[in-house]
């Protein structure tokens, strides 16, 4: 079974621009997320699949593989599939690694590789929600899931919805699960999604996995007990900063 593992990397940004670049401690985010995606066991090589030469460039220069792509893909996904035919790799699957997840745990990479079974068609993270505010936190996305581990929708609500219960006993009444988004795509999967056209739930709730279950693919769920550190603002970044810097994150 051959794994590519694919960061996407885009230098602009809305809310922050060219975070790609920016130092945690001593080293750019991108290297961090590189340097920990490569500690993965199961994945075959890692390549940052970037629109900058900047970013191109300082990939090269820490030792890293990278490749240039357009700078008008809409999603990570887009990227992930034209960097899988420049590379020019016989691979099976493709794992999308955030180009933001500085503190990204290499076992997260390889719990997910282990269910890609060429059955698979797409896979994801999911972990058990334990904070009361992360639950209504319309910027967390949440999963339900079947009992077989298949997603049954991504929501930014908090779903489902407890009826007749006070919203401060829901956690202690029901396993609800927050998204980590990482995806694995079985390669032929990967080509079909990317033609897609969006669809109405993707525009509804802004989470482009939603075009995919509104197409009929299926989505398997991987529980994990890591979390993740995104970064998406500068005060993201301090926050992660102060969480490695204390020592609680992930050594250099």
């Amino acid at each position: 079974m051959k794994i590519l593992g694919i960061i996407p990397a885009r230098y602009a940004s809305s809310r922050f621009p060219a975070k790609a670049l920016v130092e945690i401690s001593g080293k750019s985010m991108i290297q961090r997320v590189y340097e920990q995606a490569a500690q993965a066991t199961r994945l075959e090589q890692v390549v940052v699949a970037t629109d900058d030469a900047r970013i191109f460039s300082h990939v090269q220069e820490f030792g890293g593989r990278a490749v240039m792509t357009s700078p008008d893909h809409q999603s990570g996904t887009d990227r992930c599939f034209e960097a899988l035919q420049a590379i020019g790799m016989q691979a099976d699957y493709v794992i999308n690694i955030q180009g933001d997840e500085p503190f990204i745990h290499p076992n997260q990479i390889d719990r997910l590789a282990e269910v890609l079974d060429q059955q698979t068609e797409l896979a994801t993270l999911v972990k058990v929600i334990e904070d009361e505010e992360i639950l209504f936190n319309p910027n967390v996305p949440k999963v339900v899931l079947t009992r077989q581990q298949q997603v049954l929708y991504f929501s930014r609500q908090t779903v489902p919805y407890l009826r007749g219960l006070p919203s401060s006993d829901w956690l202690s009444s029901h396993t609800f699960y927050k998204h980590i988004g990482i995806y694995a795509y079985r390669t032929d999967i990967l080509a079909a999604i990317t033609r897609l056209p969006v669809s109405a739930l993707e525009k509804a709730e802004a989470l482009e996995q939603l075009r995919w279950l509104e197409n009929g693919y299926t989505i398997r769920a991987v529980i994990t007990p890591e979390d993740s550190h995104g970064v998406d603002t500068p005060e993201d970044l301090q926050r992660v900063a102060r969480k490695f810097l204390s020592g609680s994150g992930l050594k250099p």
